[in-house]
């Protein structure tokens, strides 16, 4: 695997050096060639990709190198989580060599359990991040972090448009779709439609901004999670080039990257369209340094193994049968039990137990159906 892979410079290397021996990049173990198989030394790996195409350039490329140095000249927190650098990914002779190279790298990780942190290019790179699960057996919940929903089908580039690939090609793993920040101006009403009538999930910006908690039940339910920088505001991200006036501010991003590295459940992080003529790397370091603290602190609730650790809340329902609460002892956080026997995939479970807030299991006990529990049960009718 790691053949595919360039190991940072030994000029890179001499820089960690001259860092403060408490720095991040003194903590981090730079993977220098050859075989890896020390997968259960590290929690996390690092890989950086430099291939841009996707945004409709035949040449650009991104400088990795920036975002590392902001990064790793950060200070970790009480870290217990390993850091590896697997260096950066060699882009292939054409966009798709590219896609299954690192397809073939994502797989290799979430199967010996270490999470990839991918970061630099397009964000049409999500498609590889996915298609790295095609082996392993399991439906893929993806959340995107975007002012776009990417659906564009007029033949724009791949980083408008890879989730409508996603969506449409077999093998179809995608249980769940969530885009956290859509700016609805950005986006075509018939995309938005469309997101509504396959029981996806979209919220707007403002509405993750008037209540950023709303964000954490979505992620919590992620196995991807790939963030567009230009979801933040350029006031905030430096990103002066490419201007956007709205969007989460540097707090907000940060704060549903922590929310991304505290799921149990997200096995893949993914940082993307970072543009290497602006001042972007500040903020991308600090929010990978976010998801690291979050992966830090989870709770390991995910698998259920025991519910003697989960308060049952039982809410008789008038139009369906009662629907299950559970609460954790531990992180006070709530799921809601979902029954999709019945639908068309094999590899959907009898019961699921969902990610909630406890204002899902308020409107459930005023006798209205949460959203995230009826999504998740029409679509489990295939």
């Amino acid at each position: 695997m790691l053949e595919l892979l360039h190991p940072v410079s030994v000029e890179f290397r001499n820089y960690i050096d001259g860092l403060p021996s408490q720095s991040l990049g003194k903590k981090v173990h730079f993977h220098s060639g050859g075989d890896f198989d020390k997968y259960e030394q590290y929690k996390i790996a690092f890989i950086g990709v430099t291939d841009n195409r996707g945004l409709g350039s035949e040449t650009a490329v991104v400088d990795v190198m920036k975002i590392r140095k902001s990064f790793y000249t950060l200070f970790p927190g009480n870290w217990h989580v390993g850091i590896v650098d697997l260096g950066d990914l060699v882009p292939g002779e054409s966009l798709e060599d590219t896609y299954f190279l690192l397809k073939t790298i994502i797989e290799d990780l979430v199967k010996n359990g270490t999470i990839p942190i991918v970061v630099g290019g397009s964000q049409d790179l999500t498609y590889a991040l996915y298609r790295g699960y095609d082996k392993l057996e399991q439906m893929v919940n993806l959340v995107c972090i975007d002012h776009k929903l990417d659906l564009a089908k007029d033949g724009g580039p791949a980083a408008e448009s890879f989730l409508s690939r996603i969506i449409l090609e077999e093998p179809m793993n995608l249980f769940n779709f969530s885009n956290l920040g859509y700016q609805t101006y950005y986006n075509a009403q018939e995309e938005i439609d469309l997101i509504e009538s396959l029981y996806f999930e979209a919220y707007r910006v403002g509405e993750i901004i008037n209540n950023i908690a709303t964000a954490e039940p979505v992620l919590r339910d992620a196995d991807i999670v790939s963030i567009d920088i230009n979801a933040v505001k350029s006031s905030d991200s430096g990103n002066f080039s490419d201007y956007n006036p709205n969007g989460f501010d540097g707090r907000e991003i940060c704060s549903l990257a922590r929310y991304s590295g505290l799921s149990d459940k997200v096995s893949t992080f993914g940082v993307f369209n970072y543009n290497n003529q602006t001042n972007e790397t500040l903020l991308l370091g600090q929010i990978l340094w976010y998801f690291i603290e979050g992966v830090n602190y989870r709770y390991n609730e995910y698998p259920f193994t025991c519910k003697d650790n989960y308060m049952k809340y039982i809410v008789p329902f008038d139009a369906y049968e009662n629907l299950l609460f559970y609460k954790s002892d531990l992180s006070g956080r709530w799921w809601i039990e979902v029954n999709v026997g019945g639908g068309v995939n094999e590899k959907l479970t009898k019961k699921i137990l969902l990610p909630c807030s406890y204002e899902d299991y308020e409107k459930a006990t005023t006798q209205q159906l949460p959203d995230r529990w009826w999504r998740a049960f029409k679509k489990s009718l295939g």
